[in-house]
Parts: structure tokens; sequence; C-alpha cells
């Protein structure tokens, strides 16, 4: 039987481009999905409290915290976390902190939401490094991809500590028993890609009983054809590879809309087609895929896509819900006790989070 128990969601609800109409309303859809969902709204009452009024699955199920102050798209990091106690962005994490929400999730500031995060939150104690997780679109579904974003390079202990991340996520989200996980590399032969690789995959290899099916290496061209269950990368190439993967996907729709307008024959075919070629759309619509989660941390908090609609900041809050539902951040704790204790901190000009 499901756990019917309340799930308090802290949200950030002035954050992103279309706040706080949108997230609202996606709070409202989400709710639809998981019934026992409260939530917590930080932001402007005279702009929020309305928009609740409006939402009948609301009712009595949320809470609004007054703050007329938020984070803008273009802060920096290191002013956030000097400036932004009071905001909305911080409120909603630290609520986790203090135990009145079991997650955040924000559309705002993707780098001052990581460092707020950080700041408040703290590294679980048994990794090194944050990492940004979330799905990408396969012929066999959805896989899971880190790093996308959150550092600029990693060494192996990083690789590996995402990896386990990685595969718990998956369990949490798709329901997979044991992911098949897979580290990204411009080959699959052993002596493919950089010493850091290498040595994750050695260390992933010679430990016993892992919680996942480790597979090796997988290549770019490998992603989009569903491989594997997890990909882990560093920062700098997953979040290169996940761009690359949504600019093809609007390129695939570009040319199938400059197809069927060529001629009057094409525009006939477009008619017989069009009930296919709306699933395809449906299929690639970047907002099923919209969150973004920051794992590591001694909390959990979901990123939306700044510009997302109501479906894609519901699908946040999904992920949200899901992870806090399966008890992530223990059971990542559970599974690196399989692996040597963390080291030392990154320094901090490692940490790089794409905004």
């Amino acid at each position: 039987m499901a756990d019917m128990s309340p799930l308090v969601i802290a949200i950030d609800a002035m954050g992103g481009d279309h706040a706080p109409d949108v997230l609202i309303e996606g709070a409202a859809i989400a709710r639809e999905r998981f019934p026992q969902l409260h939530f917590v709204f930080f932001g402007d009452q005279a702009r929020v409290a309305p928009l609740v009024e409006k939402q009948a699955l609301l009712k009595d199920c949320c809470e609004l915290v007054h703050t007329d102050s938020a984070i803008s798209a273009d802060e920096k990091p290191s002013v956030a976390m000097r400036r932004g106690k009071g905001t909305s962005m911080w409120l909603a994490c630290e609520a986790v902190r203090d135990g009145k929400a079991q997650a955040a999730v924000s559309a705002g500031n993707t780098g001052a939401l990581m460092a707020i995060a950080m700041l408040l939150l703290r590294m679980s104690p048994a990794i090194s490094r944050p990492a940004i997780a979330s799905f990408v679109p396969t012929v066999r579904g959805e896989s899971v991809m880190l790093d996308l974003g959150a550092n600029v390079g990693c060494d192996e202990r990083n690789l590996v500590e995402f990896a386990f991340m990685g595969a718990a996520f998956a369990r949490a989200s798709l329901g997979l028993p044991k992911p098949r996980v897979a580290l990204l590399n411009i080959g699959t032969e052993d002596l493919k890609g950089d010493e850091s690789v290498r040595l994750a995959a050695q260390t992933l290899r010679e430990t016993p009983d892992l919680p996942f099916e480790f597979n090796g290496f997988v290549e770019g061209n490998g992603i989009a054809q569903g491989q594997v269950d997890v990909i882990v990368s560093d920062g700098f190439a997953g979040n290169i590879a996940l761009k690359t993967q949504e600019g093809t996907a609007r390129l695939v729709s570009a040319y199938l809309a400059a197809t069927f307008r060529r001629s009057l024959w094409s525009r006939l075919g477009y008619l017989l087609a069009r009930p296919a070629l709306q699933a395809l759309r449906e299929r690639l619509d970047p907002n099923r895929y919209n969150g973004g989660a920051f794992l590591g941390l001694n909390g959990l908090v979901v990123k939306s896509h700044g510009g997302t609609n109501a479906v894609g900041f519901a699908a946040a809050i999904g992920i949200a819900a899901d992870l806090a539902l399966s008890g992530f951040v223990t059971r990542i704790l559970e599974d690196l006790k399989r692996i040597a204790p963390a080291g030392d901190d990154a320094p901090e000009d490692q940490i790089a989070v794409e905004s």
C-alpha cells in the first residue's frame, strides 16, 4: 500500500521566468499524482494567495510564507550567499534544513540555488562533490544522466560517488531495482579516456556487491540509444552532451516542419501524419524531463528550468516527491559504505554550477 503520510514540499514561488503563476498551477497538477503532498509557498502574498485560491486541489494543503525578496536571474552565486537571507529561495532551502519540509523546488537561478543549498544543507558526510541529475529521452524510454553542470572537472572518487548517487536516483524515480550504470567516454575500450575515468571504472569493477550493474563505458551515441539506465560524467562533458541532445531534438523538429511545408502534397501528408507527429512532439517535449536534482546534500533540492510551463514544474515536484518517498539521502549513505571514506572537499574553483 502506498504511503499516504503528508509529504511537505517547500516551493520558491518567486523563482523562474513565469513565477508565480506557472508554479502554483504546476503544484496543483503534481497533487493529482501525489495526493499526500502539502506545500509551503515562499513568496509575495499579494501575488501568490489569489493564485492559490483558484486551485481547488490546493485547498487545505498549503501554507504561504510571505516575503517580497527574491533572487534575480542574473545574481552571482557568491552574492546570493551573502545577501540571499530572507529571499524566497533561501527560505525554501531553510525549510528543508529545519525539517519543516522534505524537499525544496525552485525554478530560479541555478548557480544561486546550488550555492544557497550547499551553504544551508551542507554536503553529505560520505560525498565529496554535489551533482545535478536529470532525465534524458532515449529510444527505450528514459535514462538518468549526471553531472549536468555542477562541476568543471572530477577525479575518480567523484565519478564513483556519482555512479552510486545516479543509481539510487534511477531506483527512486524510474523504479529500476538494479540500474545499468556506465561512464561517459570517448570509446568503450578499457584504455580509452582520461585517467580519472579509467580509474573510476577500475574502482567500480573491483567493488563487491554493487547495488547496480556496472556496464563500463558508454559513448555519446549510446545515450539516445538507451544502452544504459544511468550515464555518469563530469559536469563539463555532461552539460555539453545534454545541450547537444536538446539542440538535436529542435533540429529534427525544424527539419520536419520545413519538409511538410515544401509542397501541396507534403501538406496533405502532414494532415495524415498529424497524430503521429503530435505523439513525437509530446515525446520530445523537454517539459516531460524537467527537473534537475541536486544530489550529495543533507537534504533534497530540485531545480526546475526557469522557462518551464506548469506541466514541467509539476514534473520537477514529482522528482522531489519520488526521492523523498524513497528515503534517497539515507539510502545513499548506506550504499556508499561499500567504498572507502571520502577525502577532503573539492577546491571551490572546481565547483562551477552551470546557470
